[in-house]
């Protein structure tokens, strides 16, 4: 299929989880990143859910209550929300631990650099992954990653002397 070929898309609309608690999760989005709530769902006078947006352009997000989905779902990372820099990504770690939110930290991954194992209150894990890149996305081995965590590792011995300066 070539681009011609292809339906014309616009990236992501929204991004719905399920949760159990829907004030619970509203304020964690709140508190811990920033989303505000810009529609609520009211069905036969009960709040089902909620759209809310980031001010800084993060990805619409939707909770709907759901507690046996959000059950099922917890620990799978769905998703991960692109941050603009690496500076940004460790800003937005030291804010989390700020918060008593436990996650990974920083590290180099396959194209960019992601925060993995943070976990909203339902146990979603929330990624968050650099749209800046240190890779070329075309770079043939990339192509396929048979063990991205020794990929990235040996990427990142490679890429460390390169950032800096020095000869490898």
């Amino acid at each position: 299929m070539t681009t011609t070929d292809a339906p014309l898309l616009d990236g992501v609309h929204h991004l719905k989880l399920p949760v159990r608690d829907l004030a619970r999760s509203r304020a964690w989005y709140e508190s811990r990143l920033g989303y505000q709530v810009t529609t609520e769902f009211v069905e036969h006078g009960t709040l089902t859910g909620l759209v809310m947006t980031h001010p800084n352009g993060g990805p619409m997000f939707a909770l709907r209550r759901d507690p046996e989905r959000a059950a099922a779902a917890a620990g799978f990372d769905y998703f991960s929300i692109g941050v603009p820099t690496k500076e940004a990504l460790e800003t937005l770690a030291a804010r989390l631990t700020s918060f008593g939110e436990t996650h990974a930290g920083v590290h180099f991954a396959t194209i960019g650099w992601i925060l993995p194992a943070t976990h909203d209150p339902d146990g979603h894990e929330v990624r968050f992954y650099t749209t800046e890149h240190h890779t070329d996305t075309t770079d043939p081995e990339i192509a396929q990653v048979a063990d991205p965590v020794a990929t990235a590792a040996r990427r990142e011995q490679a890429y460390q002397p390169a950032a800096t300066g020095t000869p490898t």
